[in-house]
């Protein structure tokens, strides 16, 4: 039995749809759109040594971020790792870490603290700059919303605000 012509051209315009809605941005986990590298000179800025990209949180990361690009929500994985979590338009990984980068402004050293309207505003900063940390992997995905949704994952995962990040 064979397809007609009519249900060939359904199922490759079904396919088509597929691939356009949700494949992510990213072509592969070592695709790091610029996250290694913004990571790493925010963590110069504080004197702790840079990260290495890690294929396995990066492919931990892409399947949360697909999973997650049916409806772009920002709930946490329950990761074994650290993670920060962002989306917006275009965002790419870049922009994402320096978003997270932005929060340095509510984090005061000498007390230890996030110092914001929230107790946890400081914690995508303290993810990228922990001086522990040496392993990094992110992805990116297309939501149905149109957004980007972007997630990274650091190990060893810390953030314990009993300690100073560096």
């Amino acid at each position: 039995m064979g397809f007609s012509k009519q249900s060939s051209s359904a199922l490759f315009s079904l396919a088509i749809f597929i691939l356009i809605t949700y494949v992510p941005l990213a072509n592969s986990v070592k695709d790091d759109s610029g996250f290694l590298k913004a990571h790493n000179e925010a963590r110069a800025e504080v004197g702790v040594p840079p990260l290495q990209w890690n294929e396995t949180l990066a492919e931990y990361a892409q399947n949360y971020a697909n999973q997650r690009a049916e409806d772009c929500a920002m709930e946490h994985s329950n990761s074994p790792y650290a993670e920060s979590l962002s989306s917006g338009k275009d965002m790419t990984g870049e922009a994402a870490t320096k978003y997270w980068c932005t929060e340095k402004a509510e984090y005061d050293y000498n007390s230890n603290k996030c110092t914001g309207a929230e107790a946890d505003g400081c914690f995508h900063y303290t993810n990228v700059v922990w001086r522990t940390t040496t392993q990094l992997g992110c992805a990116r995905a297309l939501c149905k919303n149109g957004d980007m949704y972007v997630v990274c994952e650091y190990d060893p995962a810390r953030n314990d605000m009993n300690e100073r990040p560096y």
